[in-house]
Formats: C-alpha cells, sequence, structure tokens
C-alpha cells in the first residue's frame, strides 16, 4: 500500500451520510480525504479547491456546509479538518494489520490520547512553523 493511501470510512455508506451529500460535497469529502495529514487536516485553499473540482464560490461553500452539517469536517478557514464518523470504533490491530482511519476521536486524539479542538490544532500548527 502506498505510504500516502488514505482510507474512506464505510461508515459513510452504511449509515447513509452519503445518500445526504450532493455530488458537490461528495467530491470535496473526497479530496479532503485524500491530501487530508495524520491528523486529517488539508490546508488547501478556496481558490484551489473550486479550481481542482470546478465550482464556483457559492458551491464549495455549499458542499462545505453540508459537511460540517453532517459532522465530516470541521472548518476554519482555511484549515480543514476531515473528522471520524461518530460512534464508529477502532478496529483491534495486529502487528501485521495496517493502521485505520476509524476512531471514536478526531485523528489528532489518537496522538495526545484524547478529543482535540481544532483551535489546538492551529495553535500546534503555529507552533511547528515557528519551529521552521
Amino acid at each position: 500500500m502506498p505510504a500516502q493511501f488514505s482510507w474512506i470510512d464505510q461508515a459513510l455508506v452504511q449509515r447513509h451520510l452519503i445518500d445526504r451529500c450532493d455530488a458537490r460535497a461528495a467530491a470535496l469529502y473526497l479530496f479532503l480525504v485524500t491530501v487530508a495529514d495524520a491528523q486529517g487536516l488539508s490546508y488547501y485553499g478556496s481558490s484551489s479547491l473550486m479550481q481542482r473540482l470546478h465550482l464556483s464560490t457559492e458551491e464549495l461553500g455549499a458542499a462545505r456546509q453540508q459537511l460540517i452539517d453532517l459532522e465530516l469536517v470541521a472548518f476554519s478557514a482555511p484549515l480543514y479538518q476531515v473528522l471520524a464518523i461518530a460512534g464508529t470504533t477502532a478496529a483491534p490491530r495486529t502487528a501485521s494489520t495496517p493502521p485505520t482511519t476509524t476512531t471514536t476521536t478526531t485523528p489528532a486524539a489518537r496522538d495526545t490520547g484524547g478529543p482535540v479542538s481544532l483551535a489546538q490544532l492551529l495553535s500546534q500548527l503555529e507552533h511547528r512553523r515557528g519551529r521552521l
């Protein structure tokens, strides 16, 4: 499996969340899942997203709002965070089992032991950039 391979939680279909998204919201979700870092964060700005997904400003805003309403992403311009689908749990892992992204907390919580707010992640990002 490639190092940058991303998983999409089956609960998206099983819980009919995908049924509540229009095609633009589904495309935005797929893009964000694909480009997100280990904490589920994506730094793509609106103009890049609109260009890559062929969306207008209004279409991007509506797609983003659908994902926020479904609690699939958090957004604080220009930062997106793909969220774990509520109520899902991580599968037990063995040494030969690759990690999955399905957890009961945000992806960043795996590293810290508990839930992490978007504000905390932004603060960590600013701190990391200060060290570069």
